[in-house]
């Protein structure tokens, strides 16, 4: 059964100190996406997606967040926050509730922020070739009841930050591609599922959020 879901819109200001430092490093900002939801869906196992995507012409970024648990952002209205969200874009943070449904043949617009990566010698390795890229797409979609159509793969900084675990820092270094197009529907279920689930790997810093538009 596909859950129904809750997908948050938050525009954040760029000129927020606060902001600032969670984009520097992507620890920090997947601290602030799962400060919405306490400990509820750490101790059911759920799975938060959330993406960054760029506002041309504005100082300002737009956070999408995808959860099976209803968030709470009242912590980034409060004065502590300082002004983290951007002011005139309307409802800020904005959440609606949906449940993914496609059917077979359904021809749909899609973005994805993806962390490419294959395992080599029991390591996760990032894959940096654009038709590397692309091939790892093609393999996703047959996992996931899609088949890409037309995609524009845009390769993005590589995602730097740190992060502490045991008591020992790691260095994380991430490659980063945004691909866009449009892809056909083979299986309406594992597609759904799979939205929901998210796409690859590196889902706690920002990647595997599929979204899913009528073309």
């Amino acid at each position: 059964m596909i859950p129904e879901l809750y997908l948050s819109r938050l525009v954040v200001d760029l000129r927020s100190r606060r902001v600032q430092q969670d984009l520097a490093n992507p620890y920090e900002l997947h601290r602030t996406v799962m400060a919405a939801f306490g400990d509820g869906c750490r101790g059911n196992g759920e799975r938060v997606l959330y993406r960054l995507d760029p506002v041309r012409g504005a100082p300002v970024a737009m956070v999408l967040v995808q959860s099976v648990t209803e968030p709470d952002w009242a912590f980034l209205a409060a004065p502590a926050a300082r002004g983290y969200l951007a002011e005139g874009w309307g409802e800020n943070p904005a959440v609606k509730r949906f449940v993914p449904r496609f059917a077979e043949g359904q021809v749909l617009a899609f973005r994805l922020r993806a962390n490419p990566t294959v395992r080599r010698g029991g390591k996760r390795l990032g894959l940096c070739r654009e038709e590397e890229q692309l091939a790892w797409l093609r393999r996703k979609g047959e996992e996931a009841g899609f088949v890409p159509l037309a995609v524009r793969a845009t390769q993005e900084d590589a995602l730097r930050g740190s992060l502490e675990r045991e008591g020992a820092v790691h260095r994380l270094k991430l490659v980063s591609v945004r691909f866009e197009g449009y892809l056909r529907v083979v299986d309406a279920t594992r597609l759904a599922t799979a939205a929901a689930r998210g796409i690859g790997a590196g889902k706690g810093f920002g990647f595997g959020l599929l979204s899913l538009a009528r073309v």
